[in-house]
């Protein structure tokens, strides 16, 4: 279940027929898969392609000196997930589109996970970097019919996500390190850009949806 705003917007976004390309963005931990979820459920047929699935494999991270920023702009494979837009943008009758998913519980990638037919008419896709202007991520916003961005209250966030990191294995000390050096610095970049959104949406809890 969506708020009856959200539910508006969607609907309006949905009149206009066709494919319809739909970006959730938002701090890390404010909810972007639940809002994902719930618009999945309010649409038939959508599929959800998220930007996390570009997300530079461990090793390669390694090999680069990122490993202890994943989750940062240039730990993404920026430039894919802009060719593969491109291609959900004009889909071609008869051919199904395979994204890559990204899994928590290994923290990788897994290339063709997730078909997405000629016939969908929504593709959800969720990010943290949807509305930069830097790089490569540059290309992203015009490929997207709207972007939504997720409003949720820092206290509610953080909690969230700490809860995310420790049922993924990592300790309360750990987590709350990661949080401070890594999550809020890249925080702090997605907030800059939260302006140029389309809608700000808020997900109902999961009790209520």
């Amino acid at each position: 279940m969506i708020d009856v705003s959200t539910r508006a917007r969607l609907e309006a976004l949905m009149a206009g027929g066709g494919r319809r390309i739909l970006g959730i963005a938002g701090l890390p931990g404010s909810g972007k898969s639940t809002l994902s979820s719930q618009l999945l459920a309010a649409v038939p047929g959508a599929v959800n392609v998220p930007m996390d699935g570009f997300h530079l494999a461990n090793a390669e991270l390694k090999r680069l000196g990122r490993a202890g920023r994943k989750g940062a702009p240039d730990t993404f494979d920026a430039s894919g997930y802009v060719a593969l837009l491109r291609r959900l943008r004009s889909p071609v009758e008869g051919e199904t589109v395979y994204a890559p998913a990204f899994h928590r519980e290994i923290e990788e990638p897994i290339a063709g996970e997730i078909g997405v037919p000629a016939e969908t008419r929504l593709v959800i896709t969720e990010g943290n970097y949807l509305l930069m202007e830097e790089g490569a991520w540059r290309d992203v916003r015009p490929l997207l019919d709207e972007v939504w961005f997720v409003d949720v209250d820092d206290e509610q966030r953080l909690a969230q996500l700490l809860a995310r990191h420790m049922r993924f294995g990592r300790s309360r000390e750990d987590a709350l390190h990661w949080i401070e050096t890594t999550d809020e610095p890249n925080a702090r970049r997605i907030a800059a850009t939260a302006h140029r959104a389309d809608f700000r949406a808020r997900p109902l809890p999961m009790e209520a949806a």
